[in-house]
């Protein structure tokens, strides 16, 4: 309790906010905590600050392995070949790499405790992920174009390595255009995969959900596109993972690659 009151205390100062009296309840003090770093810009900290909050962030993680609530690839059973479906937490998932479905800016969601996946992964792996981002992200110009991909440790997460894309986002229909940029999405993955030896890597379902896509045309390109990569390269005996979070999204993924 004591560092996640030094953090909440940290970050509440440097951003001048003030909170009033602290929640008494753990599960509340945690939530602000988060909401205070989805909410703090990608600026520089100190380095007593980072070390406090990967100590609390590694305490957190090993309360979830020592109660079973993470999921380790070689527990799992794939569904054919190298295919396997997993609906869960991908912030849960140990295994080399997991997709992150960015935005162009690479920095995260900002809104506090916001639900999509970019705001689980940074919340779960911390301040330094944020901090690492931006270094990259100046590196590209400022932003990360649609279908392409950016590789990143995963500090506080159980993976190694965090694979960042940026899916098309459907204002009316789906272009050709659209479709090609999403089959970049994996295809830019899967580049990554082998340029680091990366030997399992989970996908989340890139460009649903907020971004549009419709789920059954976007398991069909997540399908395509990993099927040519398996095709190519047999050798490297390469492990992936679809990751879902709706129903909709592992009924899809079971008929397509099962027929059932």
């Amino acid at each position: 309790m004591e560092k996640l009151l030094y953090l909440i205390n940290y970050l509440a100062k440097e951003n001048k906010i003030n909170i009033g009296e602290l929640p008494s309840n753990e599960i509340e003090l945690k939530n602000l905590f988060r909401s205070l770093i989805n909410i703090r810009p990608p600026n520089d900290i100190s380095e007593e600050y980072l070390k406090v909050e990967d100590e609390f962030l590694k305490e957190e993680l090993d309360k979830k392995f020592n109660n079973k609530l993470i999921t380790n690839i070689a527990n799992l059973k794939p569904i054919k070949n190298n295919l396997y479906i997993w609906k869960g937490d991908i912030t849960t998932l140990k295994i080399d790499a997991i997709v992150n479905a960015a935005n162009s800016a690479m920095l995260g969601c900002f809104y506090p405790m916001h639900k999509c996946i970019d705001n689980a992964i940074h919340s779960a792996a911390g301040t330094r992920l944020r901090l690492f981002c931006r270094d990259i992200i100046n590196q590209c110009g400022g932003y990360l174009e649609t279908g392409d991909a950016k590789i990143t440790p995963a500090f506080n997460l159980p993976c190694k390595y965090i694979l960042h894309t940026v899916g098309p986002i459907i204002k009316d229909k789906v272009s050709k255009k659209d479709e090609e940029l999403l089959y970049s999405c994996y295809k830019s993955c899967l580049n990554l995969v082998l340029e680091n030896n990366i030997e399992s890597v989970a996908f989340c379902c890139i460009s649903t959900g907020e971004f549009r896509f419709p789920n059954d045309l976007a398991v069909d390109i997540a399908l395509f596109s990993v099927n040519d990569f398996l095709k190519e390269n047999k050798k490297r005996n390469i492990k992936i993972v679809f990751n879902v979070f709706k129903d909709i999204d592992y009924e899809l993924y079971n008929k397509k690659i099962v027929g059932k």
